[in-house]
């Protein structure tokens, strides 16, 4: 995938494409969704920002987030150690950082229009549950279970026993992330978009789905890859 934002491209268009571009629009006091219909370069002058470093801060997110690893199947004759690294700096701040940036919008679009889309009220309530969840999550997977699989690894357990026991229970908290995120998907009919559905309610859906996308390839790397080396599946 090619980066292709230009000074001619429409505020909105970019968003729909990158919708973690909107994060960088925030910042930047930019309208992309009553107002997105016009030039970045316009849309910069609005504003006086210099283009260039808009371009630049754009191009960051793109490489960031859309070139990304997506051949996970590399990492099968990974070390532990490499995989868990792995996951923390790609997976685990990435969601994180999402979770934070993207919990305003949803709130957003919920209170605007939860009274015609009540769906957006469960939605909203799903999300936090999975905010939560996942975020508890990746603390206990850092301070208690990858060291724990690294003494694993170099056979010094002390407890092997616990630190399987513990494996277990994160492939179930895994199963419980993934149910949120069913219900989310069905709450919102497949991420849908109704007809009167402004700028801001596009980019939570889209982000949303990315969401979603990003943690199945966080539990792929766990549960497929990582785990089965130290518990019978």
């Amino acid at each position: 995938m090619t980066f292709t934002i230009t000074a001619n491209s429409l505020v909105r268009d970019i968003v729909n494409e990158l919708p973690k571009a909107s994060d960088i629009f925030k910042q930047n006091r930019i309208d992309f969704c009553c107002g997105g219909n016009i030039p970045l370069a316009h849309a910069a002058a609005q504003n006086g920002l210099n283009l260039d470093n808009i371009i630049e801060d754009l191009k960051a997110v793109f490489e960031k987030y859309e070139n990304a690893e997506k051949d996970v199947e590399v990492w099968t004759d990974s070390d532990s150690q490499t995989i868990i690294n792995h996951v923390i700096t790609n997976y685990h701040r990435v969601s994180e950082e999402e979770l934070t940036m993207l919990s305003p919008y949803v709130t957003k679009v919920s209170r605007v229009h939860g009274e015609h889309h009540p769906e957006l009220v469960k939605m909203n309530e799903l999300f936090y549950e999975f905010k939560k969840e996942l975020l508890d999550h990746m603390v206990k997977e850092e301070e208690i279970v990858f060291p724990l699989i690294k003494e694993l690894a170099n056979g010094t357990a002390r407890n092997p026993e616990e630190a399987i026991k513990l494996i277990v229970e994160l492939e179930k908290e895994h199963d419980h992330a993934g149910e949120i995120l069913r219900q989310i998907r069905a709450v919102t009919s497949d991420f849908t978009l109704p007809v009167d559905a402004c700028g801001t309610y596009r980019l939570v859906f889209a982000r949303l789905e990315a969401l979603e996308s990003l943690t199945f390839m966080h539990v792929h790397l766990e549960n497929n890859i990582l785990f089965p080396r130290y518990i019978a599946n």
